[in-house]
């Protein structure tokens, strides 16, 4: 029996205990495996088991993807942390700091994008000669009149 004050056995967790603390489906813990951003290992009877610091990688990982943060930049930062502990306030730190250049940067292209939004609203047709959005220096005009960009033999334009 469990002593109050006595330390915890690291108990590894199940794919669906693991589901169910982080609020993530098991196909996506499953994906997130085979991308790399966290491990499992196999138990006697083949099934997949956590160690208990998955549950904070998830979390950061649901955190940076709700920030727009790339899978694959997460698994760049994540080959920083080992495998063998729960990541730490340092390692935030470190996380968060690596991805604050990159959420600065959206940041400015998506004022930009919105500041430049109202001009474009009523015209409907996005290949004006004044449209940054979508045809920036009416790079569209070269390839003749009509809607080029729905047109699936244009080649991109360069």
């Amino acid at each position: 029996m469990h002593q109050p004050g006595q330390d915890e056995p690291r108990r590894e967790l199940s794919v669906g205990e693991v589901s169910k603390r982080t609020g993530v489906a098991v196909s996506a813990l499953h994906f997130y495996e085979s991308k790399g951003l966290i491990q499992s290992r196999r138990n006697q009877g083949n099934q997949r088991r956590y160690a208990r610091d998955v549950l904070r990688r998830v979390s950061i990982i649901k955190v940076a993807q709700r920030l727009g943060i790339p899978l694959a930049t997460i698994h760049d930062a994540f080959a920083g942390l080992p495998h063998s502990r729960t990541a730490t306030v340092e390692d935030w730190r470190k996380l968060s700091a690596r991805w604050k250049t990159h959420l600065d940067d959206r940041i400015t292209k998506l004022t930009g994008l919105r500041d430049q939004l109202t001009g474009c609203i009523g015209c409907g047709c996005l290949s004006l000669t004044s449209c940054p959005l979508r045809n920036p220096q009416d790079k569209l005009s070269r390839l003749g009149p009509g809607p080029r960009l729905l047109d699936p033999s244009d080649k991109p334009i360069k």
